[in-house]
């Protein structure tokens, strides 16, 4: 099984063993275009891996900070009282990058730039960019996901 993302195309594919297609997802990526540098706030290229899933069974629209749940539940009077935040919700798949000095160590690892796969509020649009470098996808779409792939899944992110 393999994810493969389009960030031209602003879709996630999510392919079996013998290259079927099981599901597709409309996405949002960095506002900031494909980057693989720390503090760009781009999306990193590249061959990644599932390196970490994180909220099993946590309530739909569960709030995470630094991949804890704060035990909030995202809502439009949460979002108003804190309108600088960059909402992590439901569920995360933290991404590992796989190619030494494009997504992997230095200044382009992936994984220390908390690059994830997560849920967002259901009124940030998908299909466009806008994110901080993260994959954003709708809270249900991501708990989907997440309940089909395991840790150590690949994932290819390009732009074309």
């Amino acid at each position: 099984m393999h994810i493969d993302i389009s960030l031209q195309a602003q879709r996630l594919m999510l392919w079996d063993g013998s290259d079927t297609l099981i599901a597709t997802y409309p996405i949002s990526s960095a506002a900031n275009g494909p980057g693989c540098q720390k503090n760009s706030g781009c999306t990193p290229l590249g061959r990644h891996t599932v390196r970490a899933k994180v909220g099993a069974g946590a309530p739909l629209n569960s709030v995470f900070v630094g991949r804890r749940a704060t035990g909030e539940l995202c809502s439009p009077a949460l979002m108003a009282a804190f309108p600088d935040r960059d909402w992590i919700l439901t569920r995360i798949l933290w991404l590992s990058g796989s190619e030494l000095g494009l997504n992997r160590l230095g200044d382009v690892d992936t994984m220390q730039r908390y690059i994830y796969i997560h849920g967002t509020p259901d009124g940030n649009q998908m299909g466009q960019v806008g994110s901080h470098g993260c994959i954003r996808m709708q809270n249900a779409d991501v708990i989907a996901l997440f309940d089909l792939v395991d840790v150590g899944t690949t994932v290819f992110i390009h732009n074309d």
